[in-house]
C-alpha cells in the first residue's frame, strides 16, 4: 500500500501543479474546455493514464468543465500515485488545449 503524505509534503508538491489545491483528504482541480467535445477527449486521455496506473480519479463533467479529485482511497488520503496522476492529468488538459484552433 503507498505511503500517505504528510502535509508538507502535499503543500512542498502542490507547489508544482497550481491547478490543483488540496480538498480534506484529496486533491482537487477543474479545467475548462473550448467544447463539450474537447472535455470528454480530456476524459479518454486521462483514462488511459489512469488504467497505465492502476490509479482512478472521481470525474464530474458538466458541458466544457471537468472537475478532478484525486485520493487513494485504500490509504485514506493523499499518495504519490495522486501527485503523479494530477501531474499526467495536468499534461492532458496541455495537450487538448495545444490541439484547438487558434
Amino acid at each position: 500500500m503507498p505511503r500517505l503524505l504528510t502535509d508538507d509534503e502535499i503543500t512542498r508538491q502542490l507547489r508544482d501543479l497550481p491547478s490543483w489545491r488540496r480538498a480534506g483528504t484529496a486533491l482537487t482541480a477543474t479545467y475548462d474546455a473550448a467544447s463539450f467535445s474537447a472535455a470528454v477527449r480530456l476524459i479518454d486521455l486521462v483514462a488511459v493514464e489512469a488504467e497505465q496506473m492502476d490509479h482512478h480519479p472521481d470525474i464530474a463533467l458538466s458541458w466544457v468543465t471537468t472537475t478532478w479529485t484525486l485520493s487513494t482511497h485504500s490509504a485514506g488520503g493523499v499518495t504519490q500515485f495522486d501527485i503523479e496522476l494530477a501531474h499526467r492529468i495536468d499534461e492532458c488538459a496541455d495537450e487538448i488545449n495545444r490541439r484547438q484552433p487558434q
